[in-house]
């Protein structure tokens, strides 16, 4: 992977686009529909323009990179499955008894010092251009602006490299960073990130932090900047034994942090424990906007470049996208690292439509009464997992965890009030559904038993119960039960809201003998008729200890939350497409999308 682009172009069906499109919206654009394509391509735009400020940039683009299983395979060489059997085999590693079987053991020894990233004393390719402070401008790279309400451009894939104040443990996070101006960038590493835990000790310490960014290189790099590696643990170890070969690293020019040798672009400057500003809003990965809200800046002491540097970003928002793939590899990767504390797990998945750290489905085998909810605890008190809001627990018989419709009917058939956990714990930085930012409830739900008795007392159509319903409230502007062929059939009711939906609830109880589980979300930018989106609304919007009730029956009010909620803090928007943007890229000829497609994805407010 010494050229990354014609590594794509050999193995990844990459996309070309020479039309000059701008890095504000259009790029962005572009990117985040082709990936939510089933045959989905990286892409790389080969005449970035900036139309606001004026400039064509001299390096391309390189979007998508992960963009489906089957690259993303690729990418790491092999089946993600091998590497975490790999991993297993590590973990249950135990001292040889005899000769042969010591000498069984060397070549899996030997293989470990590949592991461990190698320091060169020496430059990399990273530093052939190098732009000093006094000429320093970040104006010179292709930083995107992805949405309308966006604060700023965005740099989305940088590899944030930084190190503790006494310089024993490095880490590699991949933090967004907002270009405030020409020489500084916003720092957005979340309160819970190694990185912000090494800022506290230079807080601390009256010092300012050195940082180091790259972008670009092997997208192996990227990955690991994503992967949940236990506290202290360098990320680059991670590398070194997915390709079975020492990660190269050379020392920035500015600082003592090592970077790889191959990236394209270096970013070094430092972190004043006293400057802070606000940065945002953003729309993330979550599909919300993240709110504006203080964080350190980055002060640039140097840009260096490899000769013809490609400028590689992601796009986020709502999902499906490549992000997806990125977390399936480290779903499977870390399968094995999760069993140590929970030995009889069998699979996990995290699907991106829970935006993985809102919702879990594991399969386990259970020995005795309980062992679900002691599964569910063990996975709230661990390093990332502790941050799932959602956790959903099948047995061994269950259909295979990617069947996502089997799988569904299956958890139906078991649901029980009675085995439905509601808890609290600490939410991940981006949540926005708690009433406090950082801590909220948590839900869990033991679906491993045999199926439940008794089903829905009267099942009625679709239209008579939405004019039952709207008797009691005309408020309720449509409703589309699914899987009523099971014990716990689903009901979805949209609403135009103007107060608490508890006092819905409570007034539904007269229909109890219909309803078995009900879901309620706002009218506005809701489809009833598009499942896939339904759950990525339910699992942002709620918090279990609020919004889930178990009586008269098991409610879950999802809609966006206000005053009449008692909800004080800002509710964020979601991140919709601009309309105009759409409609000349399509005018161009670079998209092809129709209304079923835009629909299908809440690309428009509606």
């Amino acid at each position: 992977m010494q050229d990354v682009v014609q590594w794509l172009k050999d193995n990844g069906n990459l996309k070309i686009i020479d039309e000059p499109l701008d890095v504000e919206l259009e790029i962005p654009h572009v990117a985040y529909i082709e990936v939510k394509k089933e045959d989905s391509r990286p892409i790389l735009f080969t005449k970035p323009i900036n139309k606001a400020k004026g400039i064509s940039y001299e390096m391309p683009v390189l979007m998508n990179i992960f963009a489906n299983k089957t690259l993303t395979e690729k990418i790491f060489g092999r089946h993600p499955d091998e590497l975490a059997q790999g991993i297993d085999e590590l973990l249950k590693l135990k001292a040889p008894k005899g000769f042969r079987a010591k000498l069984a053991m060397l070549p899996k020894l030997f293989s470990l010092k590949n592991v461990f990233p190698k320091r060169l004393r020496f430059k990399g390719e990273c530093q052939e251009t190098v732009i000093p402070k006094e000429k320093v401008d970040l104006d010179i790279l292709p930083i995107l602006k992805t949405w309308e309400e966006d604060g700023g451009a965005f740099i989305t894939m940088g590899q944030v490299y930084t190190q503790s104040l006494d310089g024993q443990m490095q880490n590699l996070g991949m933090y967004r960073l907002q270009q405030h101006d020409k020489k500084s960038l916003g720092m957005h590493w979340q309160i819970h990130k190694d990185a912000s835990h090494f800022f506290d000790q230079y807080q601390k310490a009256g010092k300012k932090m050195p940082v180091t960014v790259a972008i670009g290189g092997d997208p192996l790099y990227i990955w690991c900047g994503q992967a949940p590696m236990p506290h202290g643990m360098f990320e680059m170890l991670l590398y070194g034994f997915v390709r079975n070969k020492n990660a190269q690293l050379v020392k920035s020019l500015t600082n003592d942090i090592y970077i790889p040798r191959d990236v394209d672009i270096v970013i070094e400057g430092f972190v004043d424990p006293e400057a802070m500003r606000i940065e945002g809003p953003f729309g993330d990965h979550t599909g919300y906007y993240t709110l504006q809200e203080p964080f350190p800046v980055m002060t640039v002491e140097t840009i260096t470049m490899k000769k013809n540097p490609v400028y590689a970003a992601t796009v986020v928002g709502k999902p499906p996208l490549e992000d997806k793939y990125m977390g399936w590899a480290t779903e499977r990767i870390f399968l094995p690292m999760l069993k140590p504390m929970a030995p009889d797990l069998i699979d996990y998945r995290m699907p991106e439509n829970g935006v993985f750290h809102n919702l879990i489905i594991a399969k386990m085998k259970t020995l005795y009464p309980g062992h679900a909810q002691q599964f569910m605890h063990a996975f709230w008190g661990v390093g990332q997992m502790s941050f799932v809001k959602h956790a959903f627990f099948v047995g061994e018989d269950a259909p295979q965890l990617e069947d996502s419709e089997a799988l569904t009917r299956y958890i139906l058939n078991r649901l029980d009030a009675n085995k439905v956990l509601i808890t609290q714990g600490i939410l991940d930085h981006l949540d926005h559904s708690s009433s406090k930012q950082f801590v909220g409830g948590k839900l869990g739900v033991d679906a491993t038993g045999e199926l439940v008795e008794e089903g829905v007392a009267e099942l009625i159509d679709d239209a008579t119960l939405l004019g039952k319903i709207q008797e009691i409230s005309h408020r309720v502007t449509a409703l589309k039960q699914y899987m009523t062929d099971t014990k716990t059939p689903l009901c979805i009711i949209a609403v135009d809201k103007v107060k608490s939906q508890h006092k819905l609830i409570k007034k539904l109880k007269a229909l109890k003998h219909h309803i078995k589980l009900l879901v309620i979300v706002d009218a506005a930018n809701n489809d009833l008729d598009e499942p896939y989106m339904l759950l990525w609304r339910v699992v942002n919007n709620i918090d279990a200890q609020r919004d889930v009730l178990l009586e008269p029956f098991i409610a879950i009010d999802a809609t966006n939350k206000t005053e009449v909620d008692g909800f004080m803090r800002e509710w964020p928007g979601d991140t919709f497409c601009t309309k105009e943007v759409l409609d000349g890229l399509q005018d161009k000829g670079i998209i092809d999308i129709d209304n079923a497609f835009i629909q299908k994805f809440g690309l428009l407010s509606f």
